[in-house]
């Protein structure tokens, strides 16, 4: 006999872990399988830091939802009485008319945002790590920081088993099926039943899609953290004077970075890295990659160039206009996708916990979500 749930999660990055406790403090019985111990260095939701920013580049419908999540980032603070949101504020830098530039400040303008806008000069003489030349200009936004993405995984985990969540780890869904009366999952360790099933699997979704064949690419992408340069001053990376940062070197080719931490300066390029499989990706990052961003330091922040201290490889899941899936299944509308955050979707991570839970124990949605359909690719 299958075990019975009200819902099953199947995969517990950023997105499932967060859905997970969201329906469990639902009253809802709920289990959550991954086939990893999250958190964990295989998938999408890694690396000691994400960034949060207001002044959306990529869309000002994206707003709304990451305004929720800043108060349900607060939210899981208490609950879980851990620090997970360091404010630091947040430069996008780039030329007026580019992709990051003029997106920010559409978004900063249509929402009302605090933000400000900064020639070069204004940029070096109050940010004089950065050498910006006078072909670009910045967009400053106060309220963007830093996330800790494997102690938020924990924190909504931990907090998901507080409200009964049950979560199996090391257990991979090896196959998911769906009729009038619900949803069963099959694993290495057993069958479960439920009423509702949440898919949120990142780079492995494909896999449990094949019926659909969305367009959803997985991408390898390095992440690099490096000591000052010898001579500079370290203290000018220090939260309290660097904020997190997005540059537009290229049309549409981004480096970004973060404040010095204990591991280092991180850096890394926005997409950019070639497709992969997860389960045979390339872990390895070659000296030829660590070259490439050496190359873009020297340009933009020099001294953030010092000795490399760490390197490490995650994965995105991508589709083609670079927008999340959150949809339900076009056959089965007891399954919800939740997928193909194309890079960008950590932050949202408590706000599509909510939006699961609305869907799955009232029915409703409370944010407008078109962009996010499955049917913008027929």
């Amino acid at each position: 006999m299958a075990r019975a749930y009200d819902a099953i999660v199947i995969g517990l990055g950023a997105m499932g872990s967060a859905a997970l406790r969201a329906l469990s403090r639902r009253g809802w019985r709920v289990l959550g399988l991954d086939r990893f111990a999250p958190p964990h260095d295989r998938g999408s939701s890694h690396g000691a830091s994400r960034i949060i920013r207001e002044a959306y580049f990529e869309d000002p419908s994206y707003v709304p939802l990451v305004r929720r999540a800043y108060l349900l980032w607060e939210e899981l603070e208490r609950e879980s009485g851990r620090k997970l949101l360091l404010p630091t504020g947040g430069l996008m830098i780039g030329p007026p008319d580019g992709v990051l530039v003029a997106g920010a400040l559409r978004s900063a303008r249509e929402h009302q945002l605090a933000h400000e806008s900064l020639d070069a000069s204004a940029m070096r003489k109050r940010f004089p790590i950065f050498h910006a030349g006078d072909e670009v200009v910045g967009v400053w936004e106060p309220r963007a920081g830093v996330l800790s993405p494997e102690a938020s995984i924990e924190a909504f985990l931990e907090t998901a088993r507080r409200h009964g969540a049950e979560v199996r780890v090391n257990e991979p869904a090896l196959s998911w099926s769906a009729g009038e009366t619900g949803v069963r999952v099959t694993t290495g360790q057993g069958r479960y039943a439920a009423g509702r099933l949440v898919l949120s699997a990142g780079a492995w979704m494909p896999g449990f899609l094949q019926d659909l064949a969305l367009p959803l690419a997985v991408e390898r992408v390095v992440q690099l953290w490096f000591d000052p340069a010898a001579g500079t001053d370290g203290d000018a990376f220090a939260p309290e004077r660097c904020p997190v940062w997005i540059w537009e070197h290229e049309r549409d080719r981004f480096l970004y970075g973060f404040p010095i931490s204990e591991r280092g300066i991180k850096l890394a390029r926005h997409h950019e890295g070639e497709l992969a499989d997860p389960d045979r990706v390339r872990r390895e990052v070659s000296d030829a990659e660590v070259a490439e961003v050496r190359t873009l330091i020297a340009r933009c922040v020099p001294d953030a160039g010092g000795a490399l201290r760490g390197a490490a490889v995650c994965l995105y899941t991508n589709t083609p206009d670079s927008h999340f899936v959150v949809d339900q299944h076009l056959r089965h509308p007891a399954v919800l996708i939740v997928s193909a955050c194309s890079g960008h979707g950590f932050k949202f991570a408590p706000v599509i916990g909510e939006i699961v839970s609305d869907w799955a124990v009232d029915g409703v949605k409370r944010f407008d979500l078109e962009r996010f359909r499955m049917g913008r690719w027929g």
